[in-house]
């Protein structure tokens, strides 16, 4: 285990950070299958897809104790400790997210209205997509690191962070979408299910809230 942490800090202190960021975003990436397969109430498949959600969840949770643990309180660094700390917490709360989302869906055997189905699932996509843009924030970290958080690489990352606002105010939108749709369902729906359906929107929309603070996270890094 002690080779296996230093292998994975290396000689960046944000090492570890881009692996447990790696992690998260394959748990969300695992959604758009589960959710699939949940519209399709192919139950099998559903928790097949949510066995793979709790392991990807587990080892995130696992990293994040790791780097909690072995990162030095006492560093110099570009960056305040704190800092990454508040980065890694946005990060697992991606994967958290999508835990508690499978949970709830395989839990109850939720079903999807079919008039909802496309706008769900596009909800569901772009959300994913504000966490590969996170992804790819996060890849920055160890050349950012390496140039003291300035240069073309924080431009670059700069753009990337900008990105994520528009995702994010995108995500917000389609979200209110998605609610109007299921409001004008709601007289022909178990009363019950409406309520956890809501729910479920609503942590789907925190993915995307995640990674926009994952951008603001990385926004406070440059400004260092």
């Amino acid at each position: 285990m002690a080779n296996y942490i230093s292998k994975i800090f290396g000689d960046s202190p944000v090492a570890p950070m881009q692996h447990h960021m790696e992690v998260c975003f394959k748990a969300a990436q695992a959604l758009l299958p589960f959710i699939e397969k949940t519209m399709e109430q192919e139950w099998e498949e559903v928790d097949k897809w949510r066995g793979q959600i709790v392991e990807l969840e587990q080892e995130a949770d696992e990293l994040k104790k790791q780097i909690r643990g072995q990162l030095p309180k006492s560093m110099f660094m570009p960056v305040p400790r704190e800092d990454l700390l508040n980065l890694l917490w946005a990060q697992d709360q991606i994967a958290n997210t999508v835990r508690d989302i499978s949970g709830l869906v395989v839990g109850r055997k939720m079903i999807i209205p079919e008039k909802l189905c496309a706008s769900f699932m596009e909800f569901v996509q772009r959300n994913c997509a504000a966490a590969k843009k996170a992804r790819k924030s996060v890849r920055e970290l160890d050349e950012l690191y390496n140039t003291g958080f300035r240069g073309a690489e924080a431009d670059f990352v700069e753009r990337l962070v900008g990105e994520l606002d528009v995702i994010e105010n995108e995500t917000d939108e389609m979200q209110a979408k998605v609610r109007e749709e299921l409001f004008k369902l709601e007289n022909d729906l178990p009363p019950v299910d409406v309520i956890f359906l809501y729910q479920i929107i609503e942590l789907i929309g925190k993915i995307g809230d995640m990674a926009e603070r994952i951008g603001r996270r990385l926004e406070l890094l440059l400004s260092h």
